[in-house]
Parts: C-alpha cells; structure tokens; sequence
C-alpha cells in the first residue's frame, strides 16, 4: 500500500472502495418537507382554539397539510429564483405597463385566492373568521411572502372602499371573488380583482401629508366623483393590481382616490411605470415607480380626509405584518430546530448539546411569543363594535407591528447559524427569509412611525392604554417577576406622558417594553409553564436585552424544543 492509498482502517476496504465511500451522505437530516405545518404546530393549534377559531380547524389540517408540500414548497423557490420583468409596450407600440411573473408565482397566488387569504373575514363575519384567515395565511406566507404584498392588499382594501358605497357595489363583489385572474384586462371584463395601494412619494416618504399628486375635478366633485390625478409615487407596489387607493391632493386638501388599471370605456388609464425597484428581498413580488399623467380615479370618503379613509387599510396592512413576520419566524425556527434534532457534532446530537439548546428554546420563545400576539389581536378584529376592544386594537397595531417585524431579521439570522454554513447557501430557505426579514418592519410605517403612531393614540384615546393594560393585567398574581415589570412600566407612563418631549426620546424603550407586556400576559395565561417561566426570565427579569441564547439558568429549555420541533 503506497503513500496515495493509505490502508484503510482494519483493512476493511480496497482503495478504490474506500475512495467511493467518500461521496456517501451522512449526518445531514432530511429535507424539511411533506409534513402538516399545521399539525406540527402545537403552539398555533392553542391559539386557534382559545381565540375563538376552533370551528376552523379541520380547514387549517388541511392547510397545512396543502402548504407542507414538497412541490407547494418549490413554488416558492422558482418564484424568488426567477424575477418579475417589466415590459412597457407591446410589439406594435402600445403602452401596456405589464409585469410578468413565473408560473410559480401565479401559482401561489392562485392558491391563496382560492382559500380566501384576501377575503375571508369579509365573506362570511363572525366569531374566529379573522382568527381562522390569521392562521391560514400564518401557514400559508411560510412557504412564500412575497406574493403575499397584494393579497394583504387587497384583504385590507375592503374596509376603506367600504365608505365609498357606490364604489363598494361595483368593485366589492369582485374583490370578494374566490378566483385568480391575472390577466391585463379591464375590470368590466373580469370576475375577480385584487387591490393595491399607492402612497409614498419621492420628498415625502412616511409624511404623506406632503404629497405633491393633484386631484383635478372632471365635473362635480366630492365622494364618489371623477377626478384625473397628476403626479409621481415612488411606491407603488404589486403594480399589476387591477386597481389602487392612492393619495392626492384635491381643492379640499389631501383625498384618498381609487384609480383603475383600465379606465370605464376599456382604454388604458393614463398611470405609467417608470421602473421596477430593485430590491434585496421580497423578490418574487413586483415593487415600482409610476407617473400619474392625468389618470382616471374616484374619490373614496370624504374630500380633505385622505388619512383617516386609508388609515383603515393601513391598520390591516399592519395586521398582516404581525403575521408574516411571525410566519417568518416560525419556519427559520422550524429549520434551525429540524436540522438540529438531526444533525450530530463533537459527539452528540446539536439539540442535546446545553449551548445550542439554549439558542434553539430562545427562537421558539421569540416565535410564539410573536404569534401569540398577533392572534390576539386577529381575536380584537372579530369583536366588530366592542368599544374596549377597538381601544385595545388601537395601541395594539402598532405596538405589535413595531416589535415583532423589528425582532425578525436577528432572529432569521440566529437560525441560519444553526445550520451554519449550508444555511447561508440559497438552495436552503433560510437565505430567503433573512432578506425577506426587514420588509415589514420597514414598509406601512417604519419603527419610529409606529412609535410615533402610539403616542398619537395615547394623546387622542388616552382610554387606549387603560384598554391594553387591561388586558395585560389578566395574568396579574400569577409571576412576581411580571407584577414588577407592569409596575415600573406604569409608574414610568405616568411620568413621561406629561413631558411631550420626554415622551418622544424615550418612545422606543416604552413601546418595546407594551409589547413584551402582552406576550408575557398571553403567554404566563395560555402557554406551558416552561414557555412563560422562561420567556419572563429572558425578556422581564434580565438585565438588559441579550442575544438570543442567553437564556438564564433554570428554564426548562429541553421542554420548549420538544414542543416546537416538527417531526418529520
């Protein structure tokens, strides 16, 4: 035997044989795939049942069963690998402003539709309906989230248009309908529609209340009427939505509109676009610039008060932020807890060893914690005109969509490196969800806006707080630790709700410490033991904010893996 063939151990094997072994496989786990997103989800089957949706979950079984697929699941990677392309004519020099997009994509989108992801609450009200809706699309945006920017849109239009009632007659039935239809058509010729919305322009971000768009009168004014809009957005996205809640600004100040794709008489109305944007995530989505040269749109609400009409649309974009964002969560925690349970190093499998334990607990707890919040708040939606939980949604929007979008990104990036280096390749999934992170912690409002979004409620409705405190005070008695957190919370309220200025300074570290509140609560009332014990221990009872896998000695971290983990 030479020196380029050593001797195999016990001489088991000739060269050549030892040679072929090195292209076995092993210690690797099997792909995270053909399994019930929902079934093995035992934190989300709770909180379908104590928020009022028990009735749903059959439908959701099957849900999950559907987006646990392995080809619904590669519908989301040939979506994200292949680009929307824009093509602004068509070969005989007509002005067609279309996006394309891979099958895939239509796919997707085609499926969410058919389930009622866009419309469901709306169709048929009632207890649980956006409970059961929350938790479809929480399973659903897990296999892709991009394509999920018009379906919220569309789901959250309906509020908004709702005001206009002559619109709402026409456009309604079609934005309730069951069925996808992407074709560039005129609505008149089309079942079924989807939303989207156009607001943010180049000098003014955030600040819609600088908008330079003009909202020209064509003959009477007023709700309802006909106006042609002139300007520039700088987002507008999903632009092949059939039609868009855009703001302008008319005789009587900033006004919300709807402009169609396609004017009444089958023309093309005049909004061009520009380009599409060139993003780090949200890949299979199309985002773009547009100009508005004289486009058709009727005024929805009343004139001067764009705001307050889209506002409605704006707080159910939010909403579905809390749950994509979860979703988010729960599958990069789903992956780093699968690859884990299978995969062995330095002698021991990873989920056994007590340092990737720790990590692994830390992202199941920021997963639940995010989700149960999010389904409380779906609970809030389905009260209709309960005063206490209209209150209680109006400090709770924000609040919730400023820290569980804001915590996704580092905890995508903590589950990647649990897999280590094969989770940073982009055959993995967890490449997509680390770009797709900051997406809906940065769109419908960036963190400050939401922070400052807060101290408005708490300024008009000062009645909001007592609403949310409420609630977070139903687990009151039952953790020292959590009593002392509400009561310095409280106290520290009080004091800086008389200075404006104060207030403003220190408005993350209040609105962060809102939201840790009511995950506790939910979680020290509905959770295990072993979940409240620990989340209070790492995010109440701490000195400071830590990375994840820091958490103390004591909690029972075997107990939330175990609970977390899907198994395959």
């Amino acid at each position: 035997m030479n020196a380029k063939h050593p001797t195999p151990p016990d001489g088991e094997f000739t060269p050549d044989q030892w040679l072929a072994r090195t292209h076995e496989v092993t210690n690797q786990p099997p792909a995270l795939e053909n399994y019930n997103l929902f079934r093995q989800d035992q934190a989300l089957q709770e909180a379908v049942e104590r928020e009022g949706a028990g009735w749903a979950r059959q439908e959701l079984d099957t849900y999950g069963e559907l987006t646990g697929r392995s080809d619904i699941i590669e519908l989301g990677f040939q979506a994200n690998d292949n680009k929307p392309s824009f093509h602004t004519h068509d070969r005989f020099g007509h002005r067609i402003d279309e996006v394309r997009f891979h099958p895939a994509y239509h796919e997707l989108m085609n499926m969410a539709m058919e389930h009622g992801l866009h419309s469901s609450p709306w169709q048929k009200p009632g207890p649980g309906a956006h409970v059961a809706r929350a938790a479809r699309y929480y399973l659903h945006t897990q296999v892709e989230a991009a394509h999920g920017c018009p379906i919220t849109m569309t789901f959250a239009a309906m509020p908004s248009i709702m005001k206009q009632a002559d619109l709402a007659e026409t456009w309604a039935p079609k934005i309730l309908d069951c069925s996808y239809d992407p074709r560039n058509l005129p609505d008149s010729e089309k079942r079924s529609v989807t939303i989207g919305m156009a607001m943010t322009e180049k000098q003014g971000g955030s600040d819609v209340r600088a908008n330079s768009t003009r909202a020209f009168p064509t003959g009477k004014e007023g709700p309802g009427q006909a106006y042609e809009l002139v300007g520039h957005k700088w987002f507008v996205s999903a632009p092949m939505c059939d039609a868009f809640l855009v703001l302008a600004q008319a005789p009587g100040g900033l006004s919300c509109f709807l402009m169609p794709r396609w004017c009444p008489d089958g023309s093309k109305n005049p909004w061009q676009i520009q380009r599409l944007k060139n993003k780090m995530g949200n890949v299979a989505n199309a985002s773009s610039e547009a100009e508005l040269r004289g486009a058709l749109g009727w005024m929805v609400g009343e004139e001067g008060r764009g705001v307050p009409t889209i506002i409605e649309m704006v707080a159910m974009t939010r909403f579905d932020c809390m749950i994509g964002s979860s979703s988010g969560m729960r599958q990069a925690a789903a992956q780093a807890l699968h690859h884990c349970h299978y995969r062995s190093a330095f002698g021991a499998r990873l989920s056994e060893q007590p340092l990737m334990q720790n990590v692994l607990a830390d992202l199941a707890l920021e997963n639940e914690a995010a989700m149960a919040y999010a389904m409380r708040v779906a609970r809030a939606l389905d009260a209709g005109n309960d005063e206490q939980e209209k209150l209680f949604l109006r400090l709770a929007t924000p609040v919730g969509k400023y820290w569980i979008c804001k915590r996704t990104p580092n905890h995508a990036y903590e589950a990647m490196e649990c897999i280590g280096g094969s989770g940073l390749m982009e055959d993995c999934i967890l490449p997509r969800l680390f770009r797709e992170s900051p997406v809906n912690a940065i769109w419908e409002g960036s963190g400050n806006v939401q922070c400052l979004d807060t101290l408005r409620a708490l300024q008009k409705s000062p009645e909001s707080l007592d609403a949310f405190l409420g609630e977070v005070n139903l687990a009151r008695g039952s953790d020292r630790r959590f009593d002392g957190f509400i009561d310095r919370l409280t106290k520290d309220f009080g004091t800086a709700i008389t200075n404006p200025d104060q207030i403003a300074f220190q408005a993350r570290d209040l609105v962060d410490r809102l939201a840790v509140s009511l995950q506790a609560s939910l979680l020290i009332r509905h959770a295990p033991a072993a979940v409240a014990d620990a989340f209070c221990a790492s995010r109440i009872d701490s000195q400071g904010i830590h990375n994840i896998g820091a958490l103390p000695a004591g909690v029972d971290a075997k107990a939330i893996i175990e609970r977390a983990t899907p198994h395959v």
